[in-house]
Formats: structure tokens, C-alpha cells, sequence
């Protein structure tokens, strides 16, 4: 977990799930060149610019994003996922972020619509606030400017 230094309007969680360590090295055609580093960067400085830090987590393991988004419960003020390929089939994450209470913003580097059809279903947005898709990795800043205004 990377945490930035505290800050007056809390803390915002960013989860990235399976895969998306390989930013920038696997399918740049589809999902871009920029690095998971260079969307944590975005989130920290977006979120610092409206007085939130940021707790970034990836993780290519379902059960390491539960226990994140356990953990945040009380302590987060908001999460932004892109869950990846959990996205899809993951019951488990979806009952987690019903049990957050707080705001949840699901994005997706690519339009989901434009891909395989079995990536069309998200468990996660019924669940979710928002959701962001078909962005780039702007839809991280996207998010957390959104819930800037959403939380409290």
C-alpha cells in the first residue's frame, strides 16, 4: 500500500486489480502506455488538490482487495476500483463495497462496451456511485474530482 501524508479531508483508497501492474507493457493498443505508477501519481495529485490523500493498492489476488477494502471501512472517506477482469465475476468485491457505505466510483481505463462481450457485465456498478469508463487513465482524476463533491 503507497499512503500519502494526511490530509485534511481524508483519505481516498485506490484499488487497481489483476493485471493492471503491467500498464504500459501488456496491449498498450488498448489500454495506453501510461504505468500504474503514472495513475498513482494523477490520483495522489488530484486528490491533494482538493485536500485528500491518497492509499493506492494493487493486487493481482481477490482476497487482498477484500482486505483492503475491509481495512477502509471507517478509516477511507471514498474508494475508486478498477477491479479489472474481477469486474466481471467477482460477487465476493461487489458485497464488499455495499458493506463500505461510503462513495465508490468503479472505473475502466477502456470502454467496456467496445471490447469482448463478456466484459459488457459489471457486479461492481449496482454497488457503485458512479462509474467511469473509456477515459484513459484520466478517469482516475475524473473520479476523484467527483468524489471531491460527494463526500462530505
Amino acid at each position: 500500500m503507497t499512503d500519502t501524508p494526511a490530509a485534511d479531508r481524508g483519505t481516498i483508497l485506490v484499488l487497481n486489480g489483476p493485471n493492471l501492474n503491467l500498464l504500459g507493457i501488456s496491449e498498450p493498443e488498448r489500454y495506453g502506455t501510461s504505468t500504474l505508477a503514472d495513475i498513482e501519481q494523477l490520483a495522489t495529485d488530484a486528490a491533494a488538490a482538493h485536500g485528500f490523500a491518497v492509499a493506492c493498492v494493487q493486487s493481482n489476488h481477490e482476497g487482498a482487495l477484500l482486505d483492503a477494502i475491509h481495512a477502509a471501512r471507517g478509516t477511507a472517506a471514498a474508494i475508486v476500483i478498477n477491479a479489472g477482469a474481477y469486474t466481471h465475476n467477482s460477487v465476493a468485491l461487489r458485497d464488499a463495497l455495499a458493506a463500505f457505505g461510503r462513495p465508490v466510483v468503479e472505473v475502466h481505463i477502456s470502454n467496456v462496451h467496445k471490447l469482448e462481450e463478456f466484459r459488457h457485465h459489471s457486479q461492481l456498478s449496482p454497488v457503485c456511485t458512479a462509474v467511469i469508463m473509456g477515459a484513459g487513465i484520466q478517469g482516475y482524476k475524473l473520479a476523484i474530482d467527483f468524489l471531491a463533491g460527494a463526500v462530505s
